[in-house]
Protein backbone atom coordinates (compact mmCIF):
# COMPACT_ATOMS: atom_id res chain seq x y z
CA UNK A 1 0.00 0.00 0.00
CA UNK A 2 1.15 3.54 -0.52
CA UNK A 3 -0.01 6.69 0.97
CA UNK A 4 0.89 9.94 -0.29
CA UNK A 5 -0.12 12.86 2.02
CA UNK A 6 -1.18 16.43 1.07
CA UNK A 7 -0.07 18.57 4.15
CA UNK A 8 -2.30 22.12 3.37
CA UNK A 9 -6.24 22.99 4.43
CA UNK A 10 -8.02 26.42 3.95
CA UNK A 11 -8.65 26.71 7.42
CA UNK A 12 -7.55 25.15 10.83
CA UNK A 13 -10.35 23.06 12.30
CA UNK A 14 -11.44 23.77 15.94
CA UNK A 15 -10.62 19.84 17.04
CA UNK A 16 -7.44 18.95 14.58
CA UNK A 17 -3.93 18.33 15.82
CA UNK A 18 -2.80 16.37 12.19
CA UNK A 19 0.34 17.57 10.61
CA UNK A 20 -1.65 20.16 8.20
CA UNK A 21 -0.32 23.76 7.27
CA UNK A 22 -2.56 26.72 6.13
CA UNK A 23 -0.45 29.17 3.90
CA UNK A 24 -1.62 31.54 1.87
CA UNK A 25 0.16 29.92 -1.46
CA UNK A 26 1.66 26.74 -2.23
CA UNK A 27 3.43 26.07 -5.09
CA UNK A 28 1.91 22.49 -6.14
CA UNK A 29 4.32 21.93 -9.18
CA UNK A 30 7.36 21.79 -6.61
CA UNK A 31 5.37 20.09 -4.19
CA UNK A 32 3.94 17.31 -6.71
CA UNK A 33 7.12 17.02 -8.20
CA UNK A 34 8.94 16.33 -4.42
CA UNK A 35 6.12 13.38 -4.14
CA UNK A 36 6.93 12.17 -7.48
CA UNK A 37 10.82 11.71 -6.28
CA UNK A 38 10.18 10.23 -3.56
CA UNK A 39 7.63 7.65 -4.55
CA UNK A 40 10.15 6.30 -6.64
CA UNK A 41 12.42 6.30 -4.09
CA UNK A 42 11.24 4.60 -1.53
CA UNK A 43 9.40 2.13 -4.17
CA UNK A 44 13.14 1.17 -4.94
CA UNK A 45 14.08 0.58 -1.88
CA UNK A 46 11.30 -1.18 -0.62
CA UNK A 47 11.54 -3.50 -3.57
CA UNK A 48 8.04 -3.81 -3.51
CA UNK A 49 7.18 -5.59 -6.75
CA UNK A 50 3.54 -4.73 -6.52
CA UNK A 51 1.09 -1.78 -4.78
CA UNK A 52 -2.07 -3.30 -3.41
CA UNK A 53 -3.67 0.30 -2.60
CA UNK A 54 -3.25 3.91 -2.58
CA UNK A 55 -4.53 6.47 -0.11
CA UNK A 56 -4.09 10.19 -0.78
CA UNK A 57 -4.74 11.49 3.02
CA UNK A 58 -4.06 15.30 4.17
CA UNK A 59 -4.46 17.70 5.24
CA UNK A 60 -6.74 18.51 2.39
CA UNK A 61 -5.74 16.37 -0.61
CA UNK A 62 -8.89 17.76 -2.63
CA UNK A 63 -6.96 20.47 -2.78
CA UNK A 64 -4.42 19.94 -5.05
CA UNK A 65 -5.36 19.69 -8.66
CA UNK A 66 -6.26 16.17 -10.38
CA UNK A 67 -2.81 16.92 -12.53
CA UNK A 68 -0.64 16.21 -9.16
CA UNK A 69 -2.54 13.28 -8.50
CA UNK A 70 -2.12 12.00 -11.65
CA UNK A 71 1.36 12.44 -11.63
CA UNK A 72 1.65 10.41 -8.46
CA UNK A 73 -0.41 7.70 -9.58
CA UNK A 74 1.85 7.84 -12.81
CA UNK A 75 5.15 7.15 -11.04
CA UNK A 76 3.84 4.62 -8.58
CA UNK A 77 2.89 2.37 -11.99
CA UNK A 78 6.15 3.68 -12.98
CA UNK A 79 7.91 2.01 -10.20
CA UNK A 80 5.57 -0.65 -9.00
CA UNK A 81 3.23 -3.01 -10.67
CA UNK A 82 -0.61 -1.24 -9.57
CA UNK A 83 -3.11 -3.68 -10.79
CA UNK A 84 -6.17 -2.62 -12.76
CA UNK A 85 -8.74 -2.04 -10.48
CA UNK A 86 -6.52 -1.57 -7.18
CA UNK A 87 -8.52 0.74 -4.89
CA UNK A 88 -7.21 4.11 -5.25
CA UNK A 89 -8.75 6.62 -2.67
CA UNK A 90 -8.92 10.85 -1.86
CA UNK A 91 -10.05 12.21 0.76
CA UNK A 92 -12.43 15.42 0.20
CA UNK A 93 -13.88 18.02 2.53
CA UNK A 94 -17.30 19.13 0.66
CA UNK A 95 -15.87 22.33 0.19
CA UNK A 96 -13.24 21.95 -2.14
CA UNK A 97 -15.66 19.00 -3.69
CA UNK A 98 -17.23 20.67 -6.86
CA UNK A 99 -18.38 18.26 -9.73
CA UNK A 100 -15.99 19.25 -11.79
CA UNK A 101 -13.04 18.50 -9.41
CA UNK A 102 -14.39 15.09 -8.09
CA UNK A 103 -14.42 14.33 -12.25
CA UNK A 104 -10.85 15.55 -12.32
CA UNK A 105 -9.89 13.15 -10.21
CA UNK A 106 -11.92 9.97 -11.81
CA UNK A 107 -10.23 10.78 -14.74
CA UNK A 108 -6.87 11.01 -12.62
CA UNK A 109 -7.25 7.90 -11.75
CA UNK A 110 -8.97 8.11 -8.15
CA UNK A 111 -12.04 4.90 -7.48
CA UNK A 112 -12.77 5.94 -4.33
CA UNK A 113 -13.44 9.35 -2.31
CA UNK A 114 -13.77 9.35 1.26
CA UNK A 115 -15.71 12.36 2.55
CA UNK A 116 -15.13 14.12 5.79
CA UNK A 117 -18.65 15.40 6.48
CA UNK A 118 -18.33 15.40 10.39
CA UNK A 119 -21.21 16.65 10.84
CA UNK A 120 -25.02 16.98 8.80
CA UNK A 121 -25.98 19.44 11.28
CA UNK A 122 -24.50 23.51 10.88
CA UNK A 123 -24.74 24.62 14.52
CA UNK A 124 -22.34 21.43 15.30
CA UNK A 125 -20.55 22.16 11.60
CA UNK A 126 -19.60 26.00 13.49
CA UNK A 127 -18.43 24.31 16.59
CA UNK A 128 -16.27 21.48 14.25
CA UNK A 129 -14.95 24.85 12.54
CA UNK A 130 -15.68 22.85 9.37
CA UNK A 131 -15.73 25.41 6.20
CA UNK A 132 -19.00 23.44 4.65
CA UNK A 133 -22.84 23.83 5.81
CA UNK A 134 -24.59 20.65 5.78
CA UNK A 135 -26.15 21.63 2.45
CA UNK A 136 -23.05 21.31 1.57
CA UNK A 137 -22.33 18.01 2.38
CA UNK A 138 -25.06 16.65 1.44
CA UNK A 139 -24.48 18.07 -2.00
CA UNK A 140 -21.14 16.29 -2.31
CA UNK A 141 -21.80 13.42 -1.07
CA UNK A 142 -24.53 12.69 -3.84
CA UNK A 143 -22.06 14.13 -6.41
CA UNK A 144 -19.74 11.91 -5.18
CA UNK A 145 -22.09 8.51 -5.02
CA UNK A 146 -22.83 9.27 -8.81
CA UNK A 147 -19.30 9.48 -10.21
CA UNK A 148 -18.12 6.35 -7.38
CA UNK A 149 -20.91 4.05 -7.05
CA UNK A 150 -20.15 1.70 -4.42
CA UNK A 151 -17.12 3.59 -3.25
CA UNK A 152 -17.93 6.57 -1.18
CA UNK A 153 -17.59 6.88 2.21
CA UNK A 154 -18.44 9.44 4.76
CA UNK A 155 -16.52 10.31 8.27
CA UNK A 156 -18.80 11.59 10.94
CA UNK A 157 -17.89 12.39 14.55
CA UNK A 158 -19.45 11.79 18.07
CA UNK A 159 -19.28 13.13 21.03
CA UNK A 160 -19.39 16.62 20.73
CA UNK A 161 -20.01 19.38 23.64
CA UNK A 162 -23.78 19.10 24.44
CA UNK A 163 -24.54 16.64 21.88
CA UNK A 164 -27.13 14.23 22.88
CA UNK A 165 -27.85 10.49 22.30
CA UNK A 166 -30.91 11.29 20.55
CA UNK A 167 -29.17 14.20 18.20
CA UNK A 168 -26.54 12.33 17.33
CA UNK A 169 -28.95 9.18 16.29
CA UNK A 170 -31.03 11.66 14.02
CA UNK A 171 -28.03 12.74 12.70
CA UNK A 172 -26.57 9.10 11.64
CA UNK A 173 -30.44 8.82 10.18
CA UNK A 174 -29.76 11.21 8.12
CA UNK A 175 -26.19 10.08 6.97
CA UNK A 176 -27.99 6.88 6.50
CA UNK A 177 -30.40 8.40 3.73
CA UNK A 178 -27.37 9.72 2.31
CA UNK A 179 -24.80 7.66 1.82
CA UNK A 180 -25.00 3.23 2.43
CA UNK A 181 -21.46 2.22 1.01
CA UNK A 182 -19.16 3.00 3.85
CA UNK A 183 -19.45 4.77 7.25
CA UNK A 184 -16.65 5.64 9.50
CA UNK A 185 -17.24 6.83 12.89
CA UNK A 186 -15.37 8.85 15.03
CA UNK A 187 -15.42 10.07 18.66
CA UNK A 188 -14.08 13.12 19.01
CA UNK A 189 -11.08 13.46 20.95
CA UNK A 190 -10.11 16.83 22.53
CA UNK A 191 -6.63 17.19 21.47
CA UNK A 192 -3.79 19.47 23.40
CA UNK A 193 -3.26 22.59 21.66
CA UNK A 194 -6.91 22.99 19.29
CA UNK A 195 -9.39 25.96 19.71
CA UNK A 196 -12.25 23.11 21.30
CA UNK A 197 -10.03 21.65 23.75
CA UNK A 198 -9.28 25.67 25.54
CA UNK A 199 -13.00 25.98 25.07
CA UNK A 200 -13.88 23.08 27.28
CA UNK A 201 -10.74 22.99 29.52
CA UNK A 202 -11.73 26.35 30.01
CA UNK A 203 -15.27 25.50 31.25
CA UNK A 204 -16.85 27.50 28.36
CA UNK A 205 -17.93 23.89 27.00
CA UNK A 206 -19.07 21.37 28.54
CA UNK A 207 -16.88 17.50 28.60
CA UNK A 208 -19.21 14.92 27.26
CA UNK A 209 -19.73 11.93 30.02
CA UNK A 210 -18.07 8.72 29.90
CA UNK A 211 -21.27 6.97 29.59
CA UNK A 212 -23.06 9.03 27.69
CA UNK A 213 -20.22 8.29 24.79
CA UNK A 214 -20.31 4.44 25.02
CA UNK A 215 -23.94 4.97 24.38
CA UNK A 216 -23.85 6.66 21.86
CA UNK A 217 -21.48 4.14 19.72
CA UNK A 218 -23.47 1.34 20.83
CA UNK A 219 -26.75 2.87 19.05
CA UNK A 220 -24.38 3.97 16.52
CA UNK A 221 -23.50 0.42 15.56
CA UNK A 222 -26.96 -1.50 16.30
CA UNK A 223 -28.61 1.30 14.14
CA UNK A 224 -25.86 0.53 10.94
CA UNK A 225 -26.01 -3.13 11.84
CA UNK A 226 -29.45 -3.40 11.46
CA UNK A 227 -29.21 -1.32 8.47
CA UNK A 228 -27.44 -4.28 7.01
CA UNK A 229 -23.65 -2.47 7.35
CA UNK A 230 -20.89 -5.26 8.13
CA UNK A 231 -19.00 -3.38 11.68
CA UNK A 232 -15.48 -4.84 9.88
CA UNK A 233 -13.47 -2.53 12.01
CA UNK A 234 -13.81 -0.37 15.32
CA UNK A 235 -14.71 2.35 13.67
CA UNK A 236 -15.39 1.12 10.16
CA UNK A 237 -18.62 0.11 8.49
CA UNK A 238 -19.75 -0.93 5.28
CA UNK A 239 -22.32 -2.31 2.92
CA UNK A 240 -22.57 -4.72 0.04
CA UNK A 241 -18.98 -5.79 0.29
CA UNK A 242 -17.20 -2.44 0.03
CA UNK A 243 -14.56 -2.62 2.56
CA UNK A 244 -11.72 -0.45 2.23
CA UNK A 245 -8.43 -2.77 1.04
CA UNK A 246 -6.45 0.25 1.70
CA UNK A 247 -7.53 -0.05 5.61
CA UNK A 248 -8.05 -3.59 6.08
CA UNK A 249 -3.96 -3.74 4.55
CA UNK A 250 -3.34 -1.52 7.94
CA UNK A 251 -4.96 -3.70 10.06
CA UNK A 252 -4.02 -6.56 9.10
CA UNK A 253 -0.10 -5.13 9.36
CA UNK A 254 1.04 -5.12 5.88
CA UNK A 255 3.74 -3.36 4.38
CA UNK A 256 2.88 0.51 3.38
CA UNK A 257 4.79 3.17 2.23
CA UNK A 258 4.10 6.52 3.37
CA UNK A 259 5.00 9.71 1.11
CA UNK A 260 4.60 13.16 1.84
CA UNK A 261 5.42 15.53 4.96
CA UNK A 262 4.91 13.89 7.96
CA UNK A 263 3.50 10.10 6.57
CA UNK A 264 4.29 7.18 8.40
CA UNK A 265 5.40 3.66 6.54
CA UNK A 266 5.94 0.32 7.58
CA UNK A 267 8.26 -1.70 5.43
CA UNK A 268 11.66 -3.42 4.93
CA UNK A 269 14.05 -1.38 2.80
CA UNK A 270 15.43 -4.61 0.60
CA UNK A 271 17.05 -1.93 -1.65
CA UNK A 272 19.41 -0.69 0.23
CA UNK A 273 20.35 -4.30 1.90
CA UNK A 274 17.80 -3.97 5.25
CA UNK A 275 16.52 -7.14 5.64
CA UNK A 276 14.10 -6.07 8.77
CA UNK A 277 11.09 -4.21 8.89
CA UNK A 278 10.96 -0.41 9.97
CA UNK A 279 8.94 2.33 11.49
CA UNK A 280 9.65 5.11 9.73
CA UNK A 281 8.17 9.07 9.58
CA UNK A 282 9.01 11.61 7.02
CA UNK A 283 9.69 15.22 7.86
CA UNK A 284 7.08 17.25 9.07
CA UNK A 285 7.58 20.15 8.04
CA UNK A 286 6.66 20.84 4.23
CA UNK A 287 9.69 22.92 3.25
CA UNK A 288 12.34 20.96 5.15
CA UNK A 289 10.96 18.31 3.41
CA UNK A 290 10.53 19.12 0.57
CA UNK A 291 14.48 20.58 0.88
CA UNK A 292 15.59 17.16 1.74
CA UNK A 293 13.54 15.41 -0.97
CA UNK A 294 15.42 17.42 -3.76
CA UNK A 295 18.32 16.56 -1.85
CA UNK A 296 18.36 13.01 -1.38
CA UNK A 297 15.26 11.76 -2.87
CA UNK A 298 13.19 11.21 0.32
CA UNK A 299 12.57 13.10 3.28
CA UNK A 300 12.94 10.25 6.06
CA UNK A 301 13.16 11.80 8.94
CA UNK A 302 12.68 8.63 11.59
CA UNK A 303 13.31 5.13 10.79
CA UNK A 304 13.46 2.63 13.40
CA UNK A 305 13.93 -1.01 12.76
CA UNK A 306 11.29 -2.97 14.92
CA UNK A 307 12.17 -5.91 16.53
CA UNK A 308 10.10 -9.68 16.81
CA UNK A 309 7.90 -8.52 19.75
CA UNK A 310 7.42 -4.88 18.46
CA UNK A 311 5.89 -6.42 15.12
CA UNK A 312 3.85 -8.99 17.38
CA UNK A 313 2.93 -6.07 19.37
CA UNK A 314 1.16 -4.38 16.06
CA UNK A 315 -0.04 -7.36 14.93
CA UNK A 316 -2.10 -7.83 17.73
CA UNK A 317 -3.30 -4.14 18.44
CA UNK A 318 -4.14 -3.32 15.19
CA UNK A 319 -6.06 -7.14 14.22
CA UNK A 320 -8.18 -6.85 17.36
CA UNK A 321 -9.61 -3.87 15.87
CA UNK A 322 -11.18 -5.95 13.17
CA UNK A 323 -14.17 -8.52 12.62
CA UNK A 324 -11.90 -11.08 11.72
CA UNK A 325 -9.17 -10.49 14.41
CA UNK A 326 -5.51 -12.02 14.14
CA UNK A 327 -5.65 -15.34 11.97
CA UNK A 328 -3.07 -17.83 12.60
CA UNK A 329 -1.84 -17.41 9.41
CA UNK A 330 -0.98 -13.99 9.59
CA UNK A 331 0.04 -14.41 13.29
CA UNK A 332 2.53 -17.46 11.83
CA UNK A 333 3.95 -15.09 9.20
CA UNK A 334 5.65 -13.00 11.75
CA UNK A 335 5.55 -15.43 14.10
CA UNK A 336 6.63 -19.17 12.78
CA UNK A 337 8.04 -20.72 16.17
CA UNK A 338 5.45 -19.92 18.58
CA UNK A 339 1.89 -19.73 17.86
CA UNK A 340 -0.88 -17.76 18.92
CA UNK A 341 -2.19 -21.00 20.99
CA UNK A 342 1.25 -20.98 22.59
CA UNK A 343 1.00 -17.44 23.67
CA UNK A 344 -2.45 -17.27 24.81
CA UNK A 345 -4.11 -20.08 24.93
CA UNK A 346 -2.14 -20.96 28.30
CA UNK A 347 -3.80 -19.77 31.91
CA UNK A 348 -3.49 -16.32 32.11
CA UNK A 349 -4.60 -12.74 30.92
CA UNK A 350 -5.92 -14.22 27.44
CA UNK A 351 -7.70 -16.68 29.20
CA UNK A 352 -9.36 -14.65 31.42
CA UNK A 353 -10.88 -12.01 28.94
CA UNK A 354 -12.36 -15.23 27.32
CA UNK A 355 -13.90 -16.58 30.40
CA UNK A 356 -15.39 -12.61 30.68
CA UNK A 357 -16.91 -12.91 27.12
CA UNK A 358 -14.49 -10.14 25.82
CA UNK A 359 -12.43 -12.43 23.70
CA UNK A 360 -12.41 -15.68 22.11
CA UNK A 361 -9.21 -17.79 20.34
CA UNK A 362 -10.55 -20.92 18.54
CA UNK A 363 -9.58 -21.94 15.32
CA UNK A 364 -9.62 -18.76 13.05
CA UNK A 365 -7.55 -17.28 15.69
CA UNK A 366 -7.80 -14.23 18.18
CA UNK A 367 -10.40 -11.88 18.12
CA UNK A 368 -12.95 -9.25 19.98
CA UNK A 369 -16.03 -10.22 20.86
CA UNK A 370 -18.85 -7.85 19.58
CA UNK A 371 -18.70 -6.58 23.02
CA UNK A 372 -15.08 -6.69 23.58
CA UNK A 373 -14.31 -4.57 20.62
CA UNK A 374 -15.52 -1.22 22.24
CA UNK A 375 -13.62 -2.03 24.88
CA UNK A 376 -10.19 -2.80 23.07
CA UNK A 377 -7.82 -0.15 24.19
CA UNK A 378 -8.58 -1.42 28.14
CA UNK A 379 -8.31 -5.13 27.20
CA UNK A 380 -4.86 -4.82 25.11
CA UNK A 381 -2.35 -3.90 27.80
CA UNK A 382 -3.55 -7.03 29.62
CA UNK A 383 -2.84 -8.92 26.43
CA UNK A 384 0.38 -6.80 25.85
CA UNK A 385 2.04 -7.96 29.11
CA UNK A 386 1.46 -11.82 28.30
CA UNK A 387 2.67 -11.61 24.77
CA UNK A 388 6.00 -10.07 26.30
CA UNK A 389 6.19 -12.83 28.98
CA UNK A 390 5.90 -15.39 26.13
Amino acid sequence: ASCPQWPYCRKRCSYCNFNKYVVPAVDEAAVGACLVQEVRTLLRLSQVQSVTSVFFGGGTPSLASPSTIAAVLEAIVGAAHLPAGAEVTLEANPSSASPQRLAGFRAAGVNRLSIGVQSLDDAELRLLGREHTAAEAQQAVEIARGLFPGRTSIDLIFGLPGQSRDAWARGLEVALGLCDHHISLYQLTLERGTALAAQVWGGNLPTPPQDLLADMYHTACAMLVSAGFQHYEVSNFARKGALSTHNLSYWRAEQYIGVGPGAHGRFVPWGEGGCSREARVQTLEPDAWMQEVQSRGHGTRRRVVLSLLEQLEEVLALGLRTDEGVTHERWGHFSPNLSLEAVFGVPGEAAELQRQGWLMLDGSGLRCRREGLALLDSLLPDLLCQLQRG
